[in-house]
């Protein structure tokens, strides 16, 4: 905006005007404060000011720039609106976004920014954001600030506060905007444009600290008090009745300390998922061992960890001085996804699929096009269908922490056994837990989500009794929680067999085997013999008698 040099005679108007020694206006009351050497003392004092308040003063008072967030509500019981006559909310949440020059008037800064009301009108959508501009006489902690009508354009310094990290807030949470404004590229909303149409609004607030010590926190915040009015610019009447405002400053560095933090929790989580996965893929390594892990489990892990690749990358780009730390978490989110779930996810695939001699490359490279379509369709559907039900974003997640339950069912279909490590089982049912708990359940998450025990503890006893499940099966077998009556007819490879006088050795080990202990050996259909530990640990990897190669009964 052009600013154009004030003449000298029209300075000390302008001080008289700013610290109210006139009569103020009836459009613009300040707020009263209680005596103090701050309020009691003159411009000419303001020498003397500095000296009694040395102490008290520091860099906060000549630069209010920053994010304020508190709450508004009407002074009269009701709106007594003269245009506005559908606003029927009486309190809401007030969000002020501020940028603070100096200017040429020594105490005096230039302030630009704006002012949000929420739910001002009960069947908008549309929350009312106004351009607003002033002073700030920070010796006298006082604002002064109208709404600024001049064009249609973006917000002023729409740059600054795209680069803010509190936006982030906006757009993973309710907490700031519950609904985003509408129109594009900061333009201003129909609602606005009323406000501004018909509307002088005035603002004028005192700016106070509040120590540490008092609100139990580590760093001092910042207070706004004031008074929101809104004549009329065509009629002697009100656009709504004086909004009280109170609103207290966003601290951007805790903000940054708590961000770069949590991105650091998440590279830590990845590089141990990293080796999670070559824990299990070096457990199944082989085809038959591939066979048995369930391939709808693998990729919708694959698909969980893309969205959390695609979410981090987001937030790096749209909050500039956080980039290289959100990078970070989405590149090492992105090794996981990429190269060990979708490497793993392909080789589950190559194992359970038909095998097949004269099968030809276009026939399995058509095959392979199929599945990456309908992985990479699923993958952009969920975008789409996340984005639709927001509103559901809890019972979202509930349902994508269920990725136990294909393998959990994959178990009991084919009666596998010990498809998974148990390390990967606590690894990653741990690891995977750490985001959401963090996000939903721990009360000083930098989104400002509030924390929801009962839903943090839902989830984790969820994904705990998938797990269970998995170990039970694991170490009892896939199909131990299953009454007999309900199961098919099992082969029994511990059926008796008459001893008689000549040796029998067990072609595995090559050491003989002791009928007279019938648990100590097994029994193939096709009335081979081996011990029981050796022929378990050969159908571990493959499900062939290790003397004729023919297909074998699960055990």
């Amino acid at each position: 905006m052009k600013t154009f040099p004030l003449p000298s005679t029209l300075l000390p108007l302008l001080v008289f005007l700013l610290l109210g020694l006139f009569r103020p206006s009836a459009s613009l009351r300040p707020i009263r404060d209680r005596p103090s050497v701050v309020t009691s003392a003159t411009w000419s004092d303001e020498n003397a000011l500095f000296k009694r308040d040395e102490a008290e003063l520091n860099p906060y008072y000549w630069n209010i720039t920053g994010i304020y967030r508190g709450t508004w509500r009407f002074m009269g019981p009701a709106n007594g609106s003269s245009k506005f006559v559908d606003s029927s909310g009486f309190q809401g949440v007030s969000v002020l976004e501020l940028l603070s020059k100096p200017s040429k008037l020594q105490g005096v800064h230039y302030v630009t920014g704006s002012i949000t009301f929420q739910d001002l009108f009960d069947n908008e959508r549309e929350h009312a954001r106004l351009r607003i501009e002033g002073v700030y006489v920070w010796p006298f902690r006082q604002l002064r600030m109208v709404a600024n009508s001049g064009g249609d354009g973006p917000f002023p310094e729409e740059e600054y506060f795209r680069s803010n990290p509190y936006h982030l807030l906006g757009m993973f949470s309710n907490q700031v905007y519950p609904d985003p404004l509408k129109g594009n590229n900061g333009e201003k909303n129909a609602l606005t444009k009323e406000l501004e149409k018909y509307c002088n609004v005035e603002i004028a607030a005192k700016v106070s600290r509040i120590s540490a010590s008092q609100i139990e926190g580590e760093h001092d915040k910042y207070r706004f008090e004031g008074l929101t009015e809104a004549p009329a610019l065509d009629s002697d009447g009100e656009c709504f009745t004086p909004i009280l405002l109170n609103a207290s400053s966003i601290n951007v560095d805790v903000y940054y300390n708590k961000a770069v933090n949590y991105t650091l929790m998440v590279t830590f989580i990845s590089f141990l998922q990293v080796l999670l996965h070559i824990r299990q893929m070096e457990h199944s390594n082989s085809q038959f061992g591939a066979s048995k892990v369930s391939l709808i489990m693998i990729g919708q892990q694959a698909i969980m960890d893309a969205y959390l690749c695609l979410l981090h990358l987001a937030a790096g780009v749209v909050v500039e001085s956080l980039f290289n730390a959100f990078a970070t978490a989405a590149f090492f989110k992105f090794v996981v996804f990429s190269i060990f779930e979708m490497r793993y996810f392909l080789a589950i695939w190559k194992a359970t699929r038909p095998a097949s001699s004269s099968e030809n490359w276009e026939v399995m490279r058509r095959e392979l096009s199929v599945l990456y379509s309908r992985f990479y369709g699923i993958l952009v559907g969920g975008i789409l269908v996340t984005y639709e039900l927001r509103v559901f974003l809890r019972a979202i997640v509930f349902l994508a922490y269920s990725f136990w339950v294909p393998q959990i069912v994959t178990n009991i279909i084919k009666d596998t056994r010990k498809p998974l490590h148990p390390q990967y089982i606590l690894g990653m049912s741990a690891t995977r837990l750490a985001i959401p708990l963090y996000v939903f359940g721990c009360p000083s998450n930098f989104l400002r989500i509030e924390a929801d025990k009962w839903w943090c503890i839902c989830l984790t006893v969820f994904v705990a009794v998938q797990a269970s499940i998995l170990l039970v099966q694991h170490y009892f077998g896939s199909r131990c929680f299953i009454p007999r009556q309900i199961l098919p007819e099992k082969y029994c490879y511990h059926r008796k067999v008459e001893s008689n006088s000549q040796a029998t050795d067990c072609v595995i080990c090559m050491a003989s085997i002791d009928l007279s202990r019938r648990y100590d050996y097994m029994v193939t259909p096709c009335e081979h013999l081996f011990h029981s530990g050796c022929l378990q640990r050969w159908m571990d990897i493959k499900m062939e008698c290790p003397t004729c190669r023919r297909s074998l009964p699960p055990a």
